[in-house]
């Protein structure tokens, strides 16, 4: 079937790590190779699992005490390329970007630290930005791209990976990525809330 993908790249950015290892050795398994940063790849790498940094396919280190990681056009460019555009092709061949079939991420536990009665500045760290971008961007480009937004969807993936290997359908990325939306808006909801309160 045309609308069927093969996941061959993930980039994987979490906050919590537990409930992680499972999908990963499936991943792992299927031959999905893994991009990551700072926490996320070193307990990859500590699996056993090779792991890229996203700073060498940026060229950037992490910036601003970890605030800018991931917002890069050669992350960004490699979630939202459309891979049945030519014009898109051609550009990420020119500047050098990698297709992301794969986005996983667990966002910053914002209402967990402000349920927690931590400062105004340490909530205000827990407003997540480069996750929240991934989310959006991956869930934008369902047409080619695989999101998921956060631990609650880790076994949706490995059910599928379970099913039919690393190959997702457009009405299972579609599905994804509307859970996405779910988690993003869930997500903004409680800081809007949070500020007004």
């Amino acid at each position: 079937m045309a609308d069927k993908k093969k996941i061959k790249t993930a980039l994987i950015s979490v906050f919590h790590k537990d409930g992680l290892e499972e999908l990963l050795k499936k991943l792992d398994a299927e031959g999905v190779k893994f991009l990551s940063t700072g926490g996320t790849q070193s307990f990859i790498e500590s699996l056993g699992y090779g792991c890229r940094k996203v700073e060498d396919v940026t060229t950037y280190p992490s910036i601003l005490g970890g605030r800018v990681k991931t917002l890069h056009p050669k992350v960004f460019g490699g979630i939202l390329a459309r891979r049945d555009n030519d014009g898109d092709r051609a550009q990420m061949a020119q500047y050098e970007i990698p297709e992301i079939d794969l986005v996983v991420v667990d966002l910053y536990p914002f209402e967990q630290t402000v349920a927690s009665g931590a400062s105004e500045a340490d909530i205000i760290e827990k407003i997540d930005i480069g996750g929240i971008s991934l989310i959006r961007a991956g869930a934008k480009n369902f047409n080619d791209v695989v999101i998921v937004p956060s631990k609650a969807e880790y076994g949706v993936l490995l059910d599928i990976l379970n099913e039919q290997g690393a190959e997702t359908t457009l009405a299972q990325r579609r599905m994804l990525a509307a859970r996405a939306f779910g988690v993003s808006s869930h997500y903004d909801t409680a800081i809007r809330d949070w500020f007004n309160s």
